[in-house]
């Protein structure tokens, strides 16, 4: 016979390490559930929430589309990452911004210059410019990490979509996804017969025209499709295409503004809300002005000036 003693402390360890482990699975779960509200809240046409994407990841303390600025955007709490997509010589879809890995790695070249072990070898640089710890991660890896814990943007990605949408839909992780589309209609786009498309998953259409008659013909051909952003640039901030995007959310739309550089956003960039002080300037004329969407290379002032203004919660 054996006689099993347990103390009054080691029921308290597993009672701790039990409801650690519940917690953390509610938050995963609460997570996964929250994120396809998180976007469709986007498209109720009485949206007053604005969502931070965070332009390359959190590029500003870890290399730019890595697996570290990833794991910073989700603990502090940023809506959506974007990344760009590239492929190896052995069809590996890469993150990967540029043409070539000169500016971001310690290699030289194309990507599609080598095999997927090749090109691990390589280390991702920060901004500085100096050599990290990181590698460049496939999307696969990228899109596991993210998994209900934030929205992913792939952007510099159309060439690749039905690849990349097989993983994602392997992945049983269309609803986190918004993906960037060059500015067609939908009937266009649909004449392409993209594997793994449909309308439950939330476009982002690029390049918006500036001229009020083209961007109504793009914006109605989605309007009854619903889950589609509007993302245009605009370097001069008194054409009447402003106006214009004030009418963007009654069309039940999403409006993706960038506050990247003042060539985006007629001048209300980040470096204006930071540098100069002036966020309501910047951040708060791009609210005004319609956008749902803000992509910053500022996410934390950014998050924290939506904070305080009720704008996230």
């Amino acid at each position: 016979m054996v006689t099993i003693i347990i103390s009054y402390n080691h029921i308290t360890i597993m009672i701790r390490i039990l409801i650690a482990i519940l917690m953390t699975t509610f938050s995963v779960v609460n997570a996964q559930e929250s994120l396809p509200k998180k976007l469709s809240t986007l498209f109720s046409g009485k949206n007053k929430i604005v969502l931070v994407a965070a332009h390359r990841g959190d590029w500003r303390h870890a290399p730019e589309n890595s697996l570290q600025g990833l794991k910073n955007s989700i603990v502090k709490g940023y809506d959506i990452v974007e990344c760009d997509l590239k492929r190896t010589k052995d069809g590996e879809l890469i993150l990967m911004h540029d043409k070539t890995i000169d500016r971001t790695t310690t290699g030289k070249g194309k990507p599609e210059d080598y095999t997927l072990e090749e090109i691990k070898q390589f280390k991702l640089e920060d901004a500085t410019p100096h050599a990290t710890i990181h590698t460049i991660p496939t999307l696969k890896e990228f899109l596991k990490l993210a998994k209900g814990k934030v929205i992913v943007c792939i952007d510099k990605g159309f060439d690749y979509f039905n690849e990349a949408m097989k993983i994602v839909a392997e992945l049983d992780m269309q609803e986190q996804i918004i993906y960037n589309i060059p500015c067609i209609t939908l009937d266009s786009l649909k004449s392409l017969n993209l594997n793994y498309y449909n309308d439950h998953l939330v476009l982002n259409v690029l390049g918006l025209p500036l001229d009020t008659a083209a961007a109504n013909k793009i914006a109605n051909s989605y309007k009854s499709r619903g889950n589609t952003i509007l993302h245009p640039t605009f370097n001069n901030d008194t054409i009447p295409f402003i106006s214009w995007m004030r009418k963007v959310k009654t069309m039940k739309l999403g409006l993706w503004l960038n506050a990247l550089w003042p060539e985006h956003d007629g001048g209300h960039n980040d470096d204006r809300a930071v540098e100069q002080n002036d966020p309501d300037g910047s951040w708060g004329w791009l609210i005004k002005n319609g956008a749902t969407i803000i992509q910053t290379d500022r996410p934390q002032e950014l998050l924290t000036y939506l904070r305080n203004k009720k704008l996230h919660p």
